[in-house]
């Protein structure tokens, strides 16, 4: 437990600015984009479930697909504060999972980032109802698990480090996409058209408030993982 909660020096700038570079390479590249999505998408489902657990909602399933996409089911009211707060909860999870990171890192826990990292994507595993997506979380635990286990301090940093670069540098693409695909005519039963209708406030509300997230959350986490 000591060594869980025992903090490490932070590694070298160049050490942050490679990570980060190598981040943003999977993000900006179509091909690298499409299988390191897969971790953008346990985020965002997670994050349906986890606010409708919080909204005491009955949570019925997780699923997440080859293609990237996801689909979280839960029971109770169809409007009201709960449905809204599980609605919105998708998009701004993978920035927010990495503001936590970086202000983790920030103050040299890396090795408690890669265990509740680990226990959460377990946590999640309960709910998955589809072999793809019990694959996908499984090897990602795995990832986390291992690092955790048989690397040392320094490996353990660099591959935290990546991993929270990019879960923020991620978490920004998506509502572009979204907005690409909603201006195309695609995409009519989106998260924010969902809100839309719930709340009567439009789209491109819902929209902004997602880009206003995660933008702001890749400009906190980036400042706390550069030590500004």
């Amino acid at each position: 437990m000591t060594e869980i909660l025992g903090t490490q020096p932070a590694p070298d700038t160049w050490v942050v600015g490679v990570t980060a570079a190598c981040a943003l390479s999977l993000v900006v590249f179509r091909r690298p984009w499409l299988l390191a999505r897969n971790a953008i998408t346990i985020a965002h489902e997670g994050g349906h479930g986890l606010v409708a657990l919080a909204m005491r909602r009955r949570l019925q399933s997780i699923r997440l697909h080859s293609d990237t996409s996801g689909l979280t089911v839960s029971r109770g009211r169809p409007t009201g504060l709960g449905v809204v707060l599980t609605l919105a909860a998708g998009y701004p999870a993978a920035p927010l999972l990495g503001l936590g990171g970086a202000a983790l890192l920030g103050t040299g826990h890396v090795t408690l980032l890669l265990w509740i990292a680990t226990a959460l994507l377990l946590a999640l595993l309960v709910m998955v109802r589809n072999a793809y997506g019990v694959l996908t979380v499984l090897l990602t635990a795995a990832a986390f698990l291992l690092v955790s286990w048989l690397t040392g301090p320094d490996v353990q940093s660099v591959f935290a480090y990546a991993a929270v670069w990019f879960l923020l540098l991620g978490g920004v693409r998506p509502a572009f996409e979204l907005q690409a695909r909603r201006r195309r005519g695609g995409a009519p039963d989106s998260d924010a058209d969902q809100l839309s209708r719930l709340t009567h406030v439009p789209a491109g509300v819902w929209l902004f408030f997602f880009h206003t997230v995660a933008l702001s959350a890749l400009i906190g986490g980036g400042r706390w993982l550069l030590g500004f």
